[in-house]
């Protein structure tokens, strides 16, 4: 039984935290800045330590092998990302990626060697933080996204993808659009409360919610808070609060299967005084079923047009982003699971309700994930926690996961 230094793992993750570290426990290093910079050094130093050959992309995604028996098959990639939240976590993505390098010192150690070679990724701007879309580098490597219409994309002061990895020096040659690999893993915390109400340390994830994001331009008219009379204002926050409660109630009616956020909003001109003439929104839907996503966005459409009548507003709206639901490798979802059957780890099979870079992979590419809990379902929070047990844990389900994913004939994928 191959084991892993789960105290090794432990160190690494709480001396990544101290990069970017907040006052109030958490992480904070958007994509592309100096503290991410200083975080992929790190990760850096480790792997060339570790024996492995870095490259990166020319989305800055960095890409550490380790050589199989052939080096001619396509590698095993196995990661997740070091970018957070702005006052995110200290283990939302990064764990996924240092979990990744213990397997391979993990096998290093116990002188296995595998057919394929490895590579442990840490994919950019998986957050979708400082630029959007989110799952923005592996969505350019599944084709999803073009790259040169990325590189362009531009923060809210006006930087662009392609500048900000040119001023910490990431840019790299190796071609963005990834050639398919054997197999996609990666190992997260589930940002959900189910694993640790159910006391188990480790859940294998059969697929994700499809996910639709919007962002919302309300313009109205601007008047004096106390002489506007109320049926004649065209008031772009009352409209604004009108489709925040659309959001709720149409995922209420697709329970359980659909969730709606409005995560942002910026109103104009925020006087105490003033009748809102502008106000800017994000909504996003998320859900299992491709139908039930279909009807939310259906409803979503409508409403924004009834409000829109009904209140005299103008009402623009974007997708910024859309994902089908996604289901992952059958076969290779079986193999996660008997890798923690073998290794006696309590386990549930189970859905994401989260977007990862798995679900952007497995458009290309057999692939699947496992999850950790997190103290009280806590994520994209400072208050974000794991236990050094579940860390061990799911380090050692995700090295023996390798070995079973080295063993496998996707014939689904194969030309």
């Amino acid at each position: 039984m191959v084991a892993v230094d789960g105290a090794r793992l432990w160190r690494d993750l709480m001396d990544i935290a101290k990069i970017g570290a907040t006052s109030r426990g958490g992480s904070h290093r958007l994509a592309l800045t100096d503290t991410d910079k200083r975080a992929r050094d790190r990760f850096a130093f480790w792997c060339e330590e570790a024996g492995l050959t870095i490259t990166r992309d020319e989305m800055g995604s960095m890409f550490a092998r380790r050589e199989g028996r052939n080096p001619e098959l396509p590698p095993i990639i196995v990661g997740s990302h070091l970018d957070t939240q702005p006052l995110g976590g200290r283990f939302d993505g990064v764990y996924g990626v240092l979990a990744a390098l213990e397997a391979i010192r993990s096998l290093d150690r116990e002188g296995i060697a595998t057919d394929h070679p490895i590579e442990v990724v840490n994919w950019t701007n998986e957050e979708g933080s400082r630029f959007s879309p989110a799952t923005m580098a592996s969505g350019v490597a599944a084709g999803a996204w073009g790259l040169e219409e990325t590189l362009a994309r531009t923060d809210k002061d006006g930087v662009s993808v392609g500048d900000a990895l040119q001023s910490i020096g990431e840019a790299g040659t190796r071609p963005a659009r990834l050639s398919p690999p054997h197999a996609y893993l990666e190992i997260h915390i589930e940002q959900g409360p189910v694993l640790e109400a159910e006391g188990l340390p480790l859940g294998v994830v059969e697929g994700a919610r499809g996910q639709v994001w919007y962002n919302l331009s309300i313009t109205g008219t601007e008047a004096h808070a106390g002489a506007a009379a109320m049926n004649l204002r065209r008031d772009a926050l009352a409209a604004a609060a009108e489709i925040i409660s659309m959001v709720e109630k149409f995922a209420l009616i697709e329970h359980p299967d659909a969730v709606g956020t409005v995560g942002s909003i910026k109103a104009s001109p925020n006087s105490p005084n003033v009748v809102p003439g502008k106000v800017d929104l994000t909504v996003e839907f998320r859900a299992f079923d491709h139908d039930a996503l279909r009807r939310l966005d259906g409803h979503f459409r409508a409403g924004l047009e009834d409000v829109a009548r009904r209140r005299s507003v103008a009402i623009e709206h974007e997708v910024s982003m859309r994902t089908d639901p996604v289901s992952f490798d059958p076969s290779l979802v079986d193999a996660l699971a008997d890798a923690a059957e073998s290794a006696h780890i309590p386990y549930r099979r189970m859905a994401s309700g989260a977007g990862h870079d798995a679900c952007r992979i497995a458009a290309i590419a057999p692939a699947a994930m496992l999850f950790i809990p997190c103290v009280g379902g806590l994520s994209h929070n400072e208050a974000e926690e794991i236990t050094p047990a579940w860390a061990e844990a799911g380090a050692r389900a995700l090295t023996l996961g390798i070995l079973a994913a080295d063993r496998l004939d996707f014939i689904a994928f194969a030309d």
